[in-house]
């Protein structure tokens, strides 16, 4: 098989290098794919990408991760991952994969555009990102009230009134969620209808716990530090336009998120949203020796245990198949 590089003036590579396992991503799956990994043998490298850590690191309070029963910082949990990691034998970098050709093997990354990885395996645990309303609030209030998870951070409201953006399922959901623990939700809705599916729609206007504002748009949040209310659009743009301001002590946005696949997406099959498609029960992408952990290609359930235990997989079936094929 050829492992030579490509010219460089076609691809501007300064430097090339051949390994067996290369990781992109250092959330939880990525973290648990280098433990994992390293103690086989493997010998990994992680780039870290644009967020080390993973989104994870956003989160200022985590009660719900397995082995810290008085909680800790998000950062803290990624900060001892790595440690874990490197403990092993773990090569973990600094940057970014700019681009991808997973054609043949050994699969070849181009890391900040600069330098180029020969991997004979790849795991993909490069996660997905929230999408925001891009308000300069959003990031004033980022820990202090402003989450797009309310599994993870909706607990730490309980009592309390919150807010919900957005019209499809994953806001229905949230906002039921939510219902269970907080006094009062409301689910801030663009449009006079909600996008989610029927009985989604139907436990929600029959919760007595869940105000739909519709046709509200979010104008902006204030507070001293922390999020005390969010100030609305009613009927924007229309002659009907009045300005609402609502208490809260949370903002949940749940308008989708983006999975950070798109450099692969030549190669990978990935659903019409960007998520990347893996065979069912296993890490397992279409292309043989390429696997996919954590949010990139989990939609449904995006906490931070259950990417580690697809991180687990991937390097175990990475492991796997450098067997067969050194075998």
């Amino acid at each position: 098989m050829d492992t030579s590089a490509p010219p460089a003036e076609n691809t501007g590579a300064t430097d090339i290098e051949k390994i067996r396992c290369l990781i992109i991503g250092s959330g939880p799956a990525g973290c648990t794919a280098a433990i994992y990994a390293s103690r086989a043998n493997l010998a990994p490298v992680l780039y870290e990408g644009l967020q080390p850590g993973g989104q994870l690191t956003t989160t200022t309070e985590v009660e719900n991760f397995p082995g810290y029963p008085e909680g800790a910082t998000g950062p803290d949990i990624m900060e001892q991952l790595k440690k874990q990691a490197i403990r092993f034998g773990a090569d973990f970098r600094w940057g970014e994969a700019t681009e991808a050709d997973l054609s043949s093997r050994p699969f070849r990354i181009t890391i900040d555009n600069s330098k180029i990885i020969l991997a004979d395996t790849l795991i993909i645990s490069t996660g997905a990102s929230a999408k925001y309303l891009g308000l300069e609030d959003e990031k004033k209030y980022a820990g202090g009230g402003v989450s797009a998870c309310a599994t993870c951070d909706g607990f730490f409201f309980r009592g309390r009134d919150v807010a919900v953006v957005g019209g499809g399922d994953t806001a229905a959901e949230e906002a039921l969620y939510l219902s269970n623990f907080c006094r009062k939700v409301y689910l801030i809705v663009r449009r006079h209808q909600l996008r989610a599916s029927q009985v989604m729609q139907d436990r929600v206007i029959k919760s007595q716990k869940i105000e739909v504002l519709w046709e509200h748009q979010t104008k902006g949040l204030f507070g001293d530090k922390v999020v005390e209310g969010a100030v609305l659009w009613h009927k924007k743009g229309t002659p009907e336009e009045t300005e609402v301001t609502i208490k809260i002590d949370g903002f949940f946005l749940a308008i989708g998120h983006r999975p950070n696949s798109e450099i692969f997406k030549k190669y990978i099959d990935t659903d019409e949203v960007g998520y990347i498609k893996t065979v069912h029960g296993t890490p397992k992408t279409n292309i043989a020796g390429v696997f996919a952990c954590g949010d990139v290609q989990d939609k449904v359930y995006r906490q931070a245990i259950t990417a580690a235990g697809t991180g687990c997989m991937a390097a175990i079936e990475a492991e796997r198949f450098l067997a067969e094929q050194e075998g």
